[in-house]
């Protein structure tokens, strides 16, 4: 009987990932997981499989009688300490027979090609006298910057020794000056060493991982992304998996910060992460997508592909990432999701049923129809990654979200990679320390410990780390903190060099440029809403006008934030953050606008409102009247008056004219003065006649043709620089 790939895999104790290579390397065309397995290819395999475990059992064999020979029994082998070789030679005098199950596990291992890349350690055979090693050059890691002292200890040279090195190339130092990568790579290469580039040093002592034997691998659960349009219904997807209302939570009904959530599905728990739809998000979508095992594409079947559904595609395949299409709202009457999965070929997602890979499903997040299929779909993708981590070790992690919290201070939301991470341990999170001394889990319960695949808020951070950190458990708060004020040194030396900003040289800065720039103070109520803002500001892109964000803090609006923005001529924009009453007393004296907001699209619109404020107005002509010219008047001390006949709107004093002569315009003017009979007067309508006294214009003509208009200043409106 036929069975799919992922079925018979089982059966073998193989990934089905291991089964599809295992058969496409004896020839037979097999596309997925999901593929059918004939009982002609079965027995294939299984032939395969007894070959195997007798070349197993025989390799067996000869190592041990190898091992006979080499060492006797009344010989003691014993190994120098440094070797490290944790096997004795009575442990394997009494190993008379095979191990059965540990060999099956290597023929499973065998057919499945699966390479352990264990750091090679060669050991001296019995007997040898000498051991051959090759000389090379030693690498050393170093970051982009050290004090001439730290790098004297790295490479155990005397300091002064390095400054007189120094000295020789022209370069001035003391003992504590701050060397660059490309000066201590010519000092390094005199005594034997390469220098090569590390983010930190100390990071890849804390974050090395050891290699783990495949038995103490456990598996993890997903980490499943949402990713798509906005209201295509990514959120209300994952209110339906979750059973409880995400987006009353949201203001607006959208997704303002990343979240991580874990589920008890009837598949096995599933991590999931929700990233808003908006394009303002990309930077958070983008982030959430490199945390992600499997990306959830979320298409609405009317809607199809848009614009953020692209972005979308193209983070999840930088990110290498599988991506299972979910074609939305098929409640609704009508409903064909050939449209969108038409659009999604195109952007290289191919349904199974047209000769591609991708997997998908109809579904609709409102009444939940298909969402078991598509969690069904999660649960093959994932057994095929075959998903492990080692749950007793140091947790290691990432942050999804860091927030400044009023009740529990620093907060960072963090994934666990690996490992398990407990009440208690003592932290690096990036370039901040801490202990954890509380965690939560979504649904805000504390928790003790978190194992692989689970998020949880972590309380106890000593600082605010930013979104995408590492974090690392440390032996000791002391390591901790050295480990962090390290990285913070590290990160101080090779960040760019910004210019310093005072309120005096912000000033003077800015009033010499000359530019026309809206300035910004924002403060957002978390670091991925800072970064989403940042991303949405860059998309305001125009030629006339630019914004330019001068200083960007977490947290409510203070009397520092209004000073900088008095002092620069900036506007302060606030995201889900409140003001504090000495600020707003301080605004009010200072006129400094503050606005705040707690839905991105009012922000948008309100941001282009005001850079458009700046731009010079346009001088827009409304046309009023048109008068025809019936005689030409000569009159002492006034000069020439034009007897009018107003044909058609009105003529006002001070309106300016267009004097046209067989339909081509002579000359432009202004009226000075206008008159009925001898009184003067402020307009004159139509039907009626009038002498018009002209400033600026060329000579009259009976039969001239006066179009009086007025000039209004208009705001202009801006367009993006690419369509200039």
């Amino acid at each position: 009987m036929d069975k799919r790939i992922y079925e018979f895999a089982k059966e073998l104790s193989l990934s089905s990932k291991a089964l599809v290579d295992i058969l496409r390397s004896m020839g037979f065309q097999v596309k997925s997981h999901m593929s059918l397995v004939t009982p002609a290819m079965m027995e294939k395999i299984q032939e395969r499989y007894l070959e195997e475990r007798h070349a197993v059992d025989e390799e067996y064999k000869a190592k041990k009688q190898w091992r006979k020979r080499l060492i006797p029994k009344h010989t003691k082998a014993k190994l120098p300490p440094k070797l490290g070789r944790k096997k004795s030679s009575a442990i394997i005098e009494r190993r008379e027979k095979i191990d059965e199950k540990k060999l099956n596990e290597t023929v499973r291992k065998t057919l499945a090609q699966i390479e352990l890349k264990k750091p090679v350690k060669k050991h001296r055979k019995h007997g040898e006298e000498h051991e051959v090693v090759e000389e090379k050059i030693q690498e050393i890691q170093i970051p982009e910057a050290l004090s001439l002292r730290e790098l004297a200890e790295k490479i155990g040279v005397d300091p002064t020794e390095l400054i007189r090195k120094c000295l020789e190339l022209g370069v001035v130092v003391s003992i504590n000056s701050r060397l660059d990568f490309d000066t201590m790579s010519l000092l390094v290469e005199d005594y034997g060493f390469k220098a090569v580039l590390s983010a930190g040093f100390v990071q890849t002592v804390a974050e090395k991982k050891e290699e783990v034997p495949t038995e103490k691998l456990i598996k993890r659960p997903p980490v499943i992304t949402i990713l798509g349009h906005v209201d295509h219904g990514k959120t209300t997807l994952l209110d339906y998996i979750r059973g409880s209302n995400l987006v009353a939570g949201e203001y607006g009904g959208i997704t303002q910060r990343i979240g991580a959530y874990q589920v008890d599905s009837p598949y096995g728990k599933m991590t999931f992460i929700d990233t808003p739809g908006h394009y303002a998000f990309t930077a958070m979508r983008a982030r959430g997508a490199q945390v992600t095992d499997i990306a959830v594409l979320v298409v609405a079947w009317d809607d199809g592909v848009m614009p953020q559904t692209v972005e979308a595609i193209s983070h999840a395949k930088a990110a290498g990432v599988p991506i299972i299409v979910a074609v939305n709202k098929m409640d609704m009457p009508g409903a064909t999701p050939d449209k969108a999965l038409q659009q999604l070929s195109e952007h290289g997602l191919l349904i199974e049923e047209w000769g591609g890979k991708t997997l998908w499903t109809p579904i609709s997040a409102k009444t939940g129809e298909g969402v078991n299929k598509l969690l069904e779909l999660i649960a093959l993708v994932a057994e095929t990654l075959d998903l492990r981590a080692n749950a007793d070790t140091k947790a290691t992690g990432v942050v999804i979200e860091a927030v400044l919290d009023r009740g529990k201070g620093p907060t960072a939301t963090i994934l666990v990679k690996d490992g398990t991470l407990k009440k208690g341990d003592p932290i690096v999170v990036g370039a901040v320390a801490g202990k954890v001394r509380t965690m939560f889990n979504e649904r805000m319960q504390e928790v003790k410990e978190a194992g692989p695949g689970t998020p949880v808020l972590v309380c106890g951070l000593d600082g605010l780390p930013r979104a995408g950190d590492k974090l690392i458990v440390t032996s000791d708060e002391r390591e901790a903190k050295e480990l962090a004020k390290t990285r913070s040194e590290s990160a101080k030396d090779t960040a760019p060099k910004l210019q310093t900003l005072t309120l005096k040289t912000l000033k003077s800065k800015l009033e010499s440029e000359g530019t026309k720039e809206l300035r910004i103070v924002l403060k957002a109520d978390s670091d991925g809403t800072r970064e989403a803002i940042r991303d949405l500001i860059e998309h305001l892109d125009f030629k006339e006008v630019k914004p330019k964000i001068i200083h960007a803090g977490i947290g409510d609006i203070n009397e520092s934030d209004v000073l900088l923005a008095a002092a620069s001529q900036a506007i302060v924009i606030g995201f889900s953050v409140r003001t504090d009453n000495v600020a707003k007393e301080l605004a009010k004296r200072e006129s400094v606008e503050i606005r705040t907001y707690r839905l991105i699209y009012d922000l948008e619109d309100e941001l282009i409102s005001a850079m458009e404020g700046l731009l010079e107005p346009v001088l827009v002509e409304n046309k009023i009247g048109v008068a025809e010219v019936r005689n030409i008047f000569k009159i002492a001390n006034v000069g020439i008056v034009a007897g009018c006949a107003v044909i058609e709107g009105v003529l006002r004093r001070g309106a300016f004219v267009k004097l046209k002569r067989a339909g081509e315009i002579i000359g432009e003017g202004k009226i000075s003065n206008l008159k009925r009979f001898k009184d003067d007067v402020k307009e004159v309508q139509r039907g009626f006649e009038c002498g018009v006294a002209l400033e600026g214009t060329p000579e009259i003509f009976v039969g001239d043709i006066l179009e009086a208009f007025e000039r209004v200043e208009s705001l202009r409106k801006l367009r993006p620089e690419k369509q200039q």
